[in-house]
């Protein structure tokens, strides 16, 4: 009998293990010796200890700190006792103690889990089990069992149904070797093993794979047709021996083993492997340089999926869509089939070149060829639709996604909420932001880039510094896309000071400007009209030592336009060509703008042919730009012409086009055109908008046709079309024109109750309406509720209020008008003379002595502003002189100084002729002088 001490973790004991044979009959059938254990206690207490108590002490014995535990740290003295040489085989690691403190429930973690929810019952004590020495034992003596039964096994290699075929023609081909052994059972696969130096032939051997429940059977049938002739070679065939997967395991068990022996290469892999590097090195430093990544491709002798992948990734990229598809059928054509990676890249190409219908029928060949489509792919389509606009698309494969995929990431969510952000639909960007978060999903910075961008192009300012503000707060730092953001938006709302102002702060945080920066801010100046600071921003650009692009060009070519400055211009896009930039069509658009539409017609057909022989192809934009200039000048046949030639060169007008023709007519008051080439929007398909009906509506209110006007109005309900502020302003001042006030006031009631707020032109429209009615007293309370609501009378504004008076026989009130004017920093124009003078004038046979100096006084500002009237209107002040003053006098003499400088040789003809002027048509053209600028100016709207 052999005695042994065995040592615990905890206490110690002495063990008597009496030899004793025990059948194992739930292990095994194998009977061998079996050690019992008689444990006595040496501790200062006489009391039995079982197996029981080891692992869970009664609660009458005081706990005993745990040797080397955080309670105790102090070692516990080493007891004498026998060493056991089966210690470190039976119980290599100390055992666990059950009190440790790091076995708490997650109840017991979770301390404010258990406050809110109070842990459930404690569980019924489980049943005693057996000594962990014990089952040591045990587990032990099975596992040297199943060793013994295991090495008897030995591990099977050969393959089911494949079989060995050697000895064949080199120029062999897969499908003349499936038709010859398809004759003995169903073939799962044909593997013929190709050359090193020449892919085309092969080695002369390969193997046969049978698949279905007859493989085995084909295989031995195929076997007995060993040695018989095949295309003039006797083939040897045999059932594969399992070498090759001998080999792999052998190689595997090397590998766990942790033999780092090198296995040699050939000479062909070895050059095949340094091709495969340098296409990966090409592709991470010269990505721009595609004829070394070319180059570098075609190297490979033998390139794998894998290669073929990276190349249609690389075309993806650049949006080479064609070159793309070349290496994807490539690939198929050496027996190559491609995986979902590479289909996802072949569709990513076309995502990236806007092609999405080629994209679908990647999709479609995939479900074909049983290829389930992964998250990025996805993805990719999401993305795609977002970029061609079809947000009813994205959304549809955004919701396939979540129904086929487990998971989303951030850059699906990114895809759609970009796709609803560029549709302007700003609260489903905001529900999915929501969504995503709600899934534990982070927002990345280019989603909070996304989100200010929407709120950009729909001028919300408060939303959009409160996702900037976020964005912060989530530990982002602000970059150079995040500030353009926010330049953006104000330089769209004409903030431009506050754009400046983040300019500013962008700079004191150390981010440089960048060239969509800088053409942020030189279109907010371009917009304003102030040419001087938009040409002090390109200096800025030029000082940071930035090399202006196309767009930046562009936009100083638009400032030179807008100062009408064209010669300049043109010197620019020569500049631009000088420096190897390719000028495009918006470079050309502002030039034949300016040109017509500053009646240079043959300059503008000039510059058009210019753009052709640069190489730039007229689009529909370039052609609108044309006609809008000709439009503006009123030269409707020439604009009629440019249509025409514009449907000979193939190219078909849109709705902004018609909607131009549309509004020059309108200006012109010819309702029957204006209605007729509304009539080609409709048949033509095209997309009925806001700014087509506001030509419409334009054409009739100027024609004083204002029932036509409520017609189109009520189609636009029909439509669901809302009506915005340039539509009601369109109708207060049609019925303005008739003197309607009360149809006026009410279509301004109407205009707060549909939520439109009304600008400063909506009020001076229905301060005209007053004066033209006679109501002053209305038209005073408009202005003081314009005031109240943050806007600022401007010029044509009092110059209303200064005609209304006028009409109203109060030259008296008229000139207080005429001086809050100047004292608000205004300058008085042309019209504003025009009509102060007449209604002194009118009133001075009269009037008190006050209206002659007042007289004097406008002569004298006219004089030094140097201003002078036309003729006809001349002739009529000349008229109400003779009234004052027959035979001449200071009041003539100073009037005549603002007279044309022929008026002494016209006077006498105008006397012969007989020409008079009544005081009423004087009137009628003080209206046109008021209103016909602003009704020039919707066309910009569109």
């Amino acid at each position: 009998m052999d005695n042994f001490s065995l040592a615990s973790s905890t206490t110690h004991y002495c063990s008597t293990f009496t030899s004793k044979p025990y059948s194992m009959s739930t292990r095994t059938a194998t009977t061998i010796p079996f050690y019992s254990i008689t444990t006595c206690s040496h501790d200062s207490e006489n009391l039995t200890t079982t197996s029981s108590s080891l692992r869970r002490p009664t609660n009458n014995r005081p706990f005993k700190p745990i040797a080397n535990s955080p309670v105790n740290p102090h070692r516990p003295k080493p007891k004498t006792h026998n060493t056991n040489p089966l210690q470190t085989l039976l119980n290599p690691t100390p055992k666990r103690n059950p009190i440790d403190n790091s076995s708490q429930t997650l109840t017991e973690k979770l301390w404010l889990t258990s406050k809110l929810s109070p842990p459930p019952a404690p569980a019924p004590a489980p049943s005693p089990a057996p000594d962990a020495n014990e089952t040591d034992i045990n587990s032990y003596l099975d596992s040297s069992v199943d060793l013994g039964s295991k090495q008897s096994k030995q591990i099977e290699h050969r393959e089911k149904g494949k079989i060995f075929v050697g000895n064949l023609p080199l120029w062999i081909k897969k499908n003349e070797l499936t038709e010859f052994f398809r004759q003995f059972g169903p073939i799962k696969n044909v593997i013929l093993i190709k050359g090193y130096n020449d892919t085309e032939r092969n080695m002369g051997f390969g193997f046969v794979i049978y698949g279905g429940a007859t493989a085995e059977k084909a295989a031995m049938n195929a076997v007995e047709f060993d040695g018989m002739e095949f295309h003039g070679r006797v083939i040897t065939v045999k059932l594969d021996d399992g070498r090759r997967m001998k080999e792999k395991s052998a190689e595997r068990a090397r590998w766990i083993d942790g033999d780092d022996s090198v296995e040699y290469k050939s000479a062909w892999q070895e050059e095949r492997d340094g091709s495969r590097k340098e296409l990966k090195k090409v592709l991470e430093t010269q990505p721009e340089n595609w004829q070394a990544v070319v180059g570098a491709f075609q190297k490979i002798k033998k390139p794998s999926r894998k290669e073929f992948g990276l190349m249609v990734n690389y075309y993806a990229r650049r949006g080479d869509m064609h070159r793309a598809r070349e290496t994807f059928e490539s690939m198929r054509a050496r027996g190559i089939e491609p995986n979902s990676h590479v289909f996802t890249n072949l569709i990513h190409a076309y995502a990236v070149g806007r092609d999405m219908d080629e994209a679908l029928s990647c999709v479609r060949k995939m479900e074909d060829e049983g290829i389930e489509l992964s998250l990025v792919t996805y993805s990719i389509l999401v993305g795609g639709f977002a970029k061609i606009g079809d947000v009813n698309a994205a959304e549809k494969w955004f919701k396939e996604a979540k129904e086929t995929q487990r998971t989303l990431n951030a850059i699906i969510y990114g895809n759609i909420i970009y796709a609803h952000c560029q549709a302007f639909n700003m609260e489903r960007a905001e529900a999915l932001v929501r969504e995503m978060e709600e899934e534990g999903i982070d927002a990345t910075r280019d989603i909070y880039h996304m989100m200010m961008d929407g709120y950009t192009m729909i001028k919300e300012e408060d939303k959009c510094l409160v996702v900037f503000k976020r964005l912060k707060e989530c530990g982002f730092t602000p970059t150079v896309i995040t500030y353009g953001c926010l330049i953006n938006l104000y330089t769209k709302m004409g903030k431009v000071s506050k754009a400046l102002e983040v300019s500013e702060t962008m700079k004191a945080d150390g981010i440089r400007h960048n060239m969509k920066t800088y053409s942020m801010l030189i279109n907010g100046f371009i917009k304003l009209k102030d040419w001087a600071n938009a040409f002090a921003i390109f200096e800025d650009v030029v000082k940071d030592g930035l090399k202006p692009d196309v767009v930046l060009y562009n936009n100083i070519i638009t400032a030179f336009c807008g100062m009408g400055n064209m010669d300049r211009a043109i010197r620019t896009v020569e500049e631009m060509q000088k420096l190897r930039h390719k000028p495009t069509s918006r470079t050309f658009m502002p030039i034949i703008h300016g040109f017509a539409r500053a009646g240079e017609a043959k300059r503008a057909l000039e510059v058009f042919n210019l753009m052709r022989m640069c190489g730039c192809i007229p689009t529909v934009h370039t052609y609108n730009a044309l006609i809008l200039g000709l439009v503006e000048k009123r030269q409707m046949d020439r604009a009629v012409k440019v249509l025409d030639e514009m449907l000979l060169a193939g190219i078909g007008p849109n709705e902004h086009t018609y909607t131009t023709i549309m509004h020059g007519y309108a200006s012109l008051g010819d309702t029957g055109k204006a209605f007729e080439y509304f009539s080609k929007v409709k048949n033509e398909g095209l997309n009925l908008d806001v700014f087509t009906y506001e030509a419409l509506l334009k054409a009739c209110c100027k024609a004083g046709r204002m029932q036509s006007a409520l017609a189109v109005t009520k189609e636009m309900h029909a439509k669901k079309i809302p009506r915005n502020t340039f539509i009601y302003n369109i109708l207060i001042d049609g019925w303005a024109r008739r003197g309607d006030v009360w149809e006026a006031a009410d279509l301004m009631q109407q205009m707060k109750q549909e939520g439109v707020k009304p600008d400063i032109r909506t009020y001076t429209s229905l301060v005209n309406a007053c004066c033209k009615a006679g109501d002053m007293l209305r038209a005073d309370k408009t202005i003081k509720e314009m005031e109240a609501a943050g806007l600022k009378p401007n010029i044509k504004t009092y110059t209303t209020l200064i005609h209304g008076w006028a009409r109203a026989s109060l030259p008296e009130k008229a000139m207080k008008c005429f001086e809050d004017m100047k004292l608000a920093g205004l300058k008085p124009d042309r019209a504003v003379y025009h009509c102060l003078m007449t209604s002194l004038l009118t009133r001075a046979s009269v009037a008190e002595e006050y209206i002659y100096s007042s007289i004097q006084q406008i002569c004298a500002e006219m004089i030094d502003a140097g201003l002078t009237v036309d003729m006809g209107t001349a002739v009529h002040w000349a008229r109400c002189l003779r009234k004052i003053e027959r035979c001449g006098g200071d009041l003539t003499e100073a009037l005549q100084k603002t007279f044309p400088p022929d008026w002494n040789s016209q006077n006498t003809l105008d006397e012969i002729s007989g020409v008079d002027r009544e005081h009423d048509d004087d009137d009628d053209d003080d209206d046109e002088l008021l209103y016909e600028s602003d009704s020039d100016g919707d066309i910009d709207e569109d």
